[in-house]
């Protein structure tokens, strides 16, 4: 074991205040990320678990977020020409005001809901994945829809309760679990009540379509193929490109960026702040030990390295609090219905962010190892 890591191990208390100040940098960061990926996930979260392998976009539409996706309903059996397509529907949803019916005693609740359409028959690709097949059966009885867990409070019903959506009655019959949003209830329904609730896509027109082809491996392949003969009609993505581009699009937005910059400015003020004092200050408390290495012939160089070399595990110390810290986090905030999304190379991105913090900060702190005079150790 390093000298510089025992001295770590043995006199932690003296490095905490460093280590915690990493820890909460990097959790800054990250949490301020995972929140917004989180949010457009959670709200995308009926596609983006559907077995669909291509989604079809409009050309001049980067991503479903703060867009008009809608196609010409005449794309639809043009995306069946290709041989490897075996399944095509469309995206449907829309928002409205829901309006529970309260019991004697409860609290009427009316808020705005973004609500989804999904195809109830067996395999289809419009269908998350991790629906039960309880779950679709429940939603082929008309009315009936799906709510999320963390939604139920704010929407004021439970399993088996009614509300009321564009004048028409609702009933919850299946809970939902990892679907919360920040941005609003999101609740599911089978393209029946869609069109009870008069939600459907306007005659001559569909929402973006998504596509299950015959063997997956082939989605880059088909995709080109559908670019290839579009016509400027359209646009299709594969799966990947599709959730990116979303991401991409929540995070690229102005109000976005600045509060991202400017969490990512604090993070490195507290942590060179913090951590270059904290390591100043244990230095200087051991600096009598520095002195007795310099007496005994350690070069200035070598003591440097010792600095340094302790620096880099107060870092490797932080980052892994920081990710700690965010895992947490990210369990608390998915209770209360505030989705987390942690991406690796968000997290890469951070953990070299806090080592650059924790190296600098040694580096400035090197400077008090002046004061290890030999000639004090005699005073």
């Amino acid at each position: 074991m390093s000298l510089a890591l025992a001295t770590l191990i043995y006199e932690w208390r003296r490095y905490l205040a460093a280590i915690i100040a990493l820890a909460l940098s990097g959790m800054m960061v990250l949490a301020f990320t995972g929140l917004f990926s989180g949010i457009i996930h959670s709200v995308l979260a009926t596609t983006e678990r559907s077995p669909a392998d291509i989604f079809i976009l409009p050309p001049n539409v980067d991503s479903m977020a703060n867009s008009n996706p809608t196609l010409p309903a005449r794309i639809e059996p043009l995306i069946y020409l290709n041989p490897d397509v075996v399944d095509v529907e469309s995206i449907e949803g829309n928002g409205g005001m829901w309006i529970n019916v309260p019991k004697p005693g409860e609290k009427q609740v009316q808020t705005f809901v973004q609500i989804f359409g999904v195809d109830t028959s067996p395999g289809s690709v419009t269908l998350p994945t991790d629906y039960t097949e309880q779950d679709r059966i429940a939603l082929t009885e008309p009315g009936a829809v799906a709510v999320d867990a963390t939604a139920l409070t704010s929407l004021g019903v439970k399993l088996g309760d009614p509300a009321a959506m564009n004048g028409k009655t609702v009933w919850v019959r299946v809970i939902l679990h990892n679907y919360q949003s920040a941005q609003g209830p999101i609740i599911a329904a089978s393209r029946d009540t869609l069109r009870m609730l008069n939600m459907l896509s306007p005659a001559g027109q569909t929402g973006p379509l998504m596509v299950r082809i015959r063997d997956p491996a082939r989605a880059a392949l088909v995709r080109d193929q559908l670019n290839g003969i579009a016509h400027g009609a359209y646009k299709a993505w594969t799966r990947k490109e599709f959730n990116e581009a979303n991401e991409n699009a929540v995070m690229s937005q102005q109000i976005i960026g600045l509060l991202l910059g400017f969490a990512v400015f604090l993070a490195i003020l507290i942590g060179i702040g913090i951590t270059s004092q904290t390591l100043r200050g244990a230095i200087l408390s051991n600096i009598r030990e520095f002195a007795s290495f310099r007496a005994l012939g350690v070069s200035m160089g070598s003591l440097r390295l010792i600095v340094m070399e302790l620096s880099f595990w107060v870092g490797v110390a932080g980052l892994l609090a920081a990710i700690a810290f965010s895992e947490l986090i990210s369990l608390l905030a998915s209770g209360i219905g505030l989705p987390i999304v942690l991406r690796a190379p968000t997290m890469i991105w951070v953990c070299v962010m806090l080592m650059v913090i924790s190296v600098a900060s040694g580096a400035m702190a090197m400077g008090i190892l002046k004061k290890s005079q030999p000639a004090d150790l005699l005073r």
